[in-house]
């Protein structure tokens, strides 16, 4: 079916609306993580410095992310229809444009993100003095991230440029359909517009790489989960596997089949948005689950270490005014009563219980509460202070 204009439009105006969201919530993570890691610097939070320890690889993260958003827009036709953005570029520089896509988006965006969830995921399996606490684990974690990207960049390369060559020269590639390295398609109703297209090799050697990682993480998945004891974070590392291993082969699997169709027609376009909503997806849990909730939860534990702290202060504030106010009492008593009270003024600070029976007589020993200076006979000369109740003997009433 022949893809009309409003289609068109309306997959390029989507499209562009939730890069927007997807670009806005990546900025606002962003953020998030600055200042938590000014709240673990300034407010000296030792215990959360491990939680903080990867913020680098995690803002890498979503700049991947922000960066594959940005070459989805530029390889929608709503933008080369009626003197919009790149119609201005000719024929030639159109289809640079696209061939400049796929290099960039399928041979180093998408590579280099799910690289670096790799290597965030593999970091609590690390020794503490070589992995996230270590002050070089980031430098070198994006080192690796671009190392390992490099084959499948240079080969995606190699296919874009190389790939025509052989095909239309009588070279090895010769009796190849076009679409296994065609990445631009002129527009029939308009020749001078060009529409980006999926090499199959490409899309091939993506989805190699695609299964490579999904086997890898199901490995690695199933390592974290012996270490996740909290149920909550185990259903974070399920959601996390899930989304990868699922909504990647998903993405490869329907730029495959946009080859089965014309650049122009409706299914192509709806193949397409379809990979962009699964990789879109991936990209927004992988946020949530690596970037976002690890912060959330650092910072809840930083806020009941915080309110732990002013407990005990508060604590700590209201016996000082307890023991105050019960020595003012005592004061008082041993004022009003000289004769009963005569021990309780010399021993200072010592509160005294002894139980009498209605004849008032003492029926036992009484149970002595030292405050501030432990009772001189409970404990012999020399001793070091006993905390508790000391006992004395019984004594002849009116002491």
């Amino acid at each position: 079916m022949p893809l009309s204009r409003s289609a068109a439009d309306a997959f390029g105006v989507v499209t562009i609306c939730l890069v927007a969201l997807l670009i806005l919530l990546g900025l606002l993570c962003i953020a998030y993580s600055f200042y938590f890691r000014s709240r673990v610097r300034n407010q000296d939070f030792i215990q959360l410095t491990y939680f903080s320890g990867p913020w680098i690889i995690r803002i890498t993260f979503i700049l991947f992310v922000i960066w594959w958003g940005f070459g989805e827009i530029t390889r929608l036709s709503f933008l080369r229809r009626d003197g919009r953005v790149l119609n201005a570029l000719d024929l030639k520089w159109q289809e640079t444009v696209c061939k400049g896509y796929i290099v960039s988006n399928m041979g180093f965006a998408e590579p280099c993100l799910f690289l670096t969830l790799v290597f965030l995921l593999r970091a609590p399996l690390q020794r503490m003095e070589t992995g996230i606490l270590s002050r070089k684990w980031n430098g070198r974690t994006v080192g690796y991230v671009l190392l390992y990207c490099l084959p499948i960049f240079a080969l995606q390369l190699f296919i874009i440029l190389i790939g025509p060559k052989l095909r239309n020269n009588k070279g090895s590639l010769q009796k190849l359909p076009h679409y296994f390295t065609s990445t631009a398609s002129p527009m029939s109703e308009n020749a001078d517009a060009a529409l980006c297209t999926y090499p199959l090799l490409n899309t091939i050697l993506l989805g190699l790489f695609a299964t490579i990682l999904t086997v890898y993480l199901f490995w690695l998945g199933r390592r974290i989960l012996k270490l996740v004891i909290n149920k909550g974070l185990q259903k974070r590392v399920y959601t996390l596997i899930f989304s990868v291993s699922s909504f990647l082969p998903l993405r490869v699997l329907l730029l495959g089949l946009s080859v089965l169709s014309k650049p122009e027609d409706f299914l192509f376009e709806a193949l397409a948005f379809a990979a962009f909503l699964a990789l879109l997806s991936c990209a927004g849990v992988c946020i949530f689950m690596i970037v976002y909730f690890p912060i959330a939860d650092s910072l809840a534990l930083g806020n009941l270490q915080d309110l732990e702290a002013r407990r005990r202060i508060i604590d700590e504030h209201n016996d000082i005014i307890s023991l105050i106010a019960n020595q003012s009492h005592l004061e008082e008593s041993s004022r009003l009563s000289p004769g009963r009270n005569s021990d309780a003024s010399t021993k200072r600070g010592s509160i005294s219980f002894r139980t009498y029976e209605r004849d008032g007589t003492s029926t036992g020993p009484f149970v002595e509460l030292s405050l501030f200076s432990p009772s001189q006979d409970a404990t012999p000369p020399g001793s070091p202070p006993l905390l508790g109740w000391p006992m004395r003997p019984r004594q002849a009433q009116g002491y």
